[in-house]
């Protein structure tokens, strides 16, 4: 077993304290430091599941990205996307719908398309939501080079 991060060898109980506190396997060192994002930012365990998961299928993400006006859950800068992950998707009301759309008016100003994905598709449709965000990034690389 290596860190999805270092390719560091970690060890069978490293990998379960990580896998049980982060469901991703990674070494001592980035644990710590994932950790400390999960804390300054409040970061949901499938917004670092997908960081990696991007990561894996050679994407360049960055995790908790500040945009200028708040921090973004992933920001893929190459193709100007940013990813907002829904915690409390079937909860939302009609301020924070309001207030979501501001926010995505605002990125879209600056140049960025933001998306918002359930954390449900990444809980369970991990795979598949990359694959899907693997379209969107070649969507916007054509839209670039149109430019």
């Amino acid at each position: 077993m290596t860190c999805k991060d270092c390719d560091k060898s970690i060890g069978p109980r490293q990998y379960h304290s990580s896998m049980e506190s982060l469901g991703v396997h990674l070494c001592e060192r980035h644990t710590q430091l994932i950790k400390k994002v999960v804390l300054d930012n409040n970061t949901s365990v499938e917004a670092i599941q997908l960081f990696y998961a991007l990561k894996e299928a050679g994407v360049h993400p960055m995790l908790e990205w500040w945009d200028g006006k708040k921090s973004v859950d992933i920001a893929i800068s190459r193709v100007k996307l940013n990813i907002e992950i829904d915690k409390n998707y079937n909860m939302i009301t009609h301020e924070q719908a309001i207030s979501d759309l501001e926010d995505a008016m605002h990125s879209f100003k600056n140049g960025f398309t933001t998306i918002r994905i359930p954390h449900l598709a990444i809980k369970y449709y991990l795979e598949e939501t990359v694959q899907n965000i693997l379209g969107i990034i070649s969507g916007l690389k054509a839209n670039i080079k149109a430019i």
